[in-house]
This record gives structure tokens, sequence and C-alpha cells, in this order.
């Protein structure tokens, strides 16, 4: 009796191990159009029912200092490649990725604006993840809040 339970325990271990969530969260800075400074926050963590990454993502125009939260969709038949659409529809980014930088397009709601966007990764301390967080949290919520 004591084998099988410690057997059914440690099984059990095994399994919550493997259910572990993965999350990375990467900073970018860089800019739209070669000339507006922007800031870029996206974080990764595996999705609670399949396993598959999942993103989180907002990002700001600096001067302006209001952060815009976007939904992220990763291309299934290039893992480097995204669109984030922004929260309003108010835009839509096109983003390639490779280990540093994020490069692509924003594109207005109607198209007719195509601006290069061009952002590089930017080190973190926990400090600053746990700033970027608390910002996240609270656009989401004002976002999504009843």
């Amino acid at each position: 009796m004591l084998k099988a339970l410690l057997s059914f325990l440690f099984s059990l271990f095994i399994f919550n191990g493997a259910q572990a969530q993965t999350v990375k969260s990467i900073l970018y800075k860089g800019t739209i159009d070669g000339k507006t400074a922007v800031t870029f926050y996206i974080k990764a963590e595996n999705h609670p029912c399949n396993g598959d990454l999942m993103y989180t993502s907002m990002y700001r125009y600096d001067k302006s200092g209001n952060w815009i939260q976007l939904d992220a969709t990763q291309n299934k038949k290039n893992e480097h490649e995204f669109i984030f659409v922004e929260q309003g529809f108010s835009g839509v980014m096109i983003l390639k990725k490779d280990d540093t930088t994020l490069n692509g397009l924003w594109i207005s709601p109607d198209s007719k604006k195509q601006l290069k966007t061009e952002l590089k990764k930017v080190p973190m301390t926990a400090k600053d993840i746990q700033f970027y967080e608390d910002k996240m949290e609270k656009v989401n919520y004002e976002n999504n809040d009843c």
C-alpha cells in the first residue's frame, strides 16, 4: 500500500512539473517611420490547455505615455512572424522576429499608411519586468473591465 501511495505521489509530482508555466518577457525599443520613438513589451507563456505559446503585448509612443494593448497572433507556418492588432483596431503591426529585433510594418486601419517599424531588444531587470507587468495589467483592466 505504501509503495502504491509513493508511486502515485511521484507520478503526480512529475505530471505537475510537466505542467509548469514558462514565461518570457521581452522589452523592445525602436521607431515607427524612422522617427517616432516607441516602447514595445511582449510576454510569452504556455497556453494552459495545449502548451502552445500565447502572447500578451502592448506598446506606446514614447512622447504620449499612453499604452496601447495589442492582440498578438503568431504565424503557425512561420513562428518568427507575428501580427499585432491594436485595441479598438486603430492599427496593425506585422512584424518578423529574430534573436534581437522585431521588424516590419505598422499599417493604418484603412491601409493607406504603411510605416516601417524597427524594434531592438532591451535588457530588463526583475524590477523592470514587474513595472511592465503592472502596466500591462492596468491596460488590460482599463480595456476589458465591465
